[in-house]
């Protein structure tokens, strides 16, 4: 069960191994784009070119739905990158269900826990395999596995490490399920550890200049590419995707643009960051060279 481009790695691992797929469940396909066209989420793409069983309920508590997960007798359900799933159903198999989650449990907990892992400044995030339960991220933890984060990634970088690394863990812990014949002794979640990743809004990526400048690039980085950190500027809009830390003092005030030797930079609390791509409002994704030359009368020459 899964939906983005995040779940296909770990559906192509498993249709490529012995085990047998009784179905793949995704959402319904969703109006997108100027046109509106009805577009089929990746995990449908894939599974229709694979000439997979697909299901594709609207409400998963729908009992037509749960009768046909039953019908299916599946022995296991895995999910990457789903809605959360009713009781009614993750009880359905034999060996249980189990859930990737793309933080090391019970660290961001959440909808958006890699955004969250490298606007906090972590170095190291990684993926975890467990057992649903009722409460969403809370299950037994089955298989873990870690990967650093560093300076130069961003939420998507992190994003597509971990999907590929995702479906390996997937793989091994069908194979440790399969193996054992039944529900293996996961290990319990310390509460007492856990941290938040709640689903990131709009308002939650306007950049706060008024912070050291490691945490405004923190923040920018985990936002890049999607949703995007963004901040106002003449009463417009204009997204930051990436910066470099100038480490040079900021006697400016915090949020303020300057242009200085043909590059752009923004103030934060105590030092400037080098704008290296960006995107205002109406316009495409650029690198700073291409914006400012077309755009540099909107941001004022750096004085002293």
């Amino acid at each position: 069960m899964g939906t983005p481009e995040f779940a296909v790695p770990s559906l192509k691992i498993l249709c490529n191994s012995y085990h047998k797929i009784s179905a793949v469940v995704t959402t319904p396909d969703k109006p997108k784009g100027r046109g509106l066209h009805l577009t089929a989420s990746p995990v449908k793409k894939f599974a229709v070119e694979n000439n997979l069983k697909l299901l594709q309920p609207q409400n998963l508590s729908e009992p037509v739905f749960i009768d046909e997960i039953k019908k299916l007798e599946p022995d296991l359900i895995v999910v990457v990158a789903f809605r959360i799933l009713p009781k009614s159903i993750f009880k359905i198999p034999e060996f249980g269900s189990f859930n990737l989650h793309a933080s090391l449990l019970p660290k961001y907990r959440g909808a958006a826990p890699i955004n969250w892992a490298i606007i906090n400044g972590e170095r190291e995030t990684g993926v975890t395999t467990f057992y649903l339960q009722e409460k969403v991220d809370t299950g037994n933890i089955i298989l873990q596995k870690s990967i650093d984060i560093n300076q130069s990634d961003s939420a998507g970088t992190i994003h597509d490490k971990l999907m590929i690394i995702g479906a390996e863990v997937v793989y091994d812990t069908v194979e440790m399920i399969a193996l054992n014949k039944s529900i293996i002794s996961a290990s319990r979640q310390n509460n007492s550890e856990a941290t938040p990743a709640p689903k990131i809004f709009k308002e939650d990526c306007r950049i706060n200049f008024n912070q050291s400048v490691d945490r405004v690039f923190d923040f920018i980085r985990g936002l890049s590419p999607y949703p995007g950190a963004f901040a106002e500027h003449n009463g417009k809009n204009i997204k930051i995707f990436s910066t470099v830390k100038s480490r040079w003092d900021s006697l400016k005030g915090p949020g303020r643009f300057f242009i200085k030797d043909e590059k752009l930079y923004v103030s934060c609390l105590n030092e400037f960051l080098e704008i290296t791509e960006l995107q205002l409002e109406g316009k495409r994704k650029m690198n700073s060279r291409e914006f400012l030359n077309g755009h540099s009368d909107m941001f004022k020459k750096f004085k002293g």
